[in-house]
């Protein structure tokens, strides 16, 4: 009967001691987990507000790189406007270039014919008639932008003058343009032809 009761006994220490332990070890999780729980919350909160900066500044980037793209784009277009404007601008002014080039002769051959003196009536009413043609030839080409370029009495500008002979002129002054040999033209500025000339030393 003894041996019952303190089996008994023994049981209920064994079973109070196991209690014992399994609330320890229940406070013992409790306090580890008190003591972890804020750090992992605050790691948490962390992780959750520097996602959304790293995003903001990814954001920021691909903006500005997509607003400098734009800004390129934009000048290379205004760019192209205005060569395309300049390259029309140069194609009206110059579109006759050509056929004004190959005028040039005619001009000259008229100039040569008027030079002839009339000797009599006929020759003279004929020379009248070349004139007037040549009055409307000169209109039309000028109205192109086809002018003269100035020569005899001028300084000697190796840009629109030829000089093919120098002589000595004692009345002119040095590098003076004597005589004009055969007339130079430019078109809105450009130079056709250069005047071939005499020029004095």
């Amino acid at each position: 009967m003894s041996n019952e009761k303190e089996t008994i006994k023994q049981q209920d220490l064994e079973q109070e001691k196991a209690q014992t332990e399994a609330q320890e070890a229940v406070e013992e999780t409790a306090a580890t987990t008190e003591g972890t729980e804020p750090g992992t919350v605050e790691s948490a909160e962390q992780a959750q507000a520097e996602e959304p900066v790293d995003e903001t500044a990814e954001l920021q980037a691909q903006l500005e790189e997509e607003q400098n793209k734009y800004l390129r784009l934009l000048a290379d277009y205004d760019n192209f406007k205005r060569r395309t404007k300049k390259d029309q601008e140069l194609a009206r002014a110059f579109r006759s270039q050509s056929l004004l080039t190959d005028l040039l002769p005619v001009l000259d051959n008229f100039d040569r014919a008027l030079a002839v003196e009339a000797k009599s009536e006929e020759s003279a009413s004929l020379l009248k008639g070349l004139e007037m043609v040549k009055k409307s030839l000169v209109d039309a080409v000028t109205a192109e932008g086809l002018e003269e370029v100035k020569a005899v009495g001028e300084p000697f500008d190796p840009h629109v003058h030829q000089a093919v002979i120098q002589e000595n002129d004692p009345d002119s002054e040095p590098g003076t343009v004597l005589q004009e040999l055969q007339k130079g033209y430019t078109l809105n500025g450009r130079v056709l032809r250069p005047a071939m000339v005499k020029v004095n030393e």
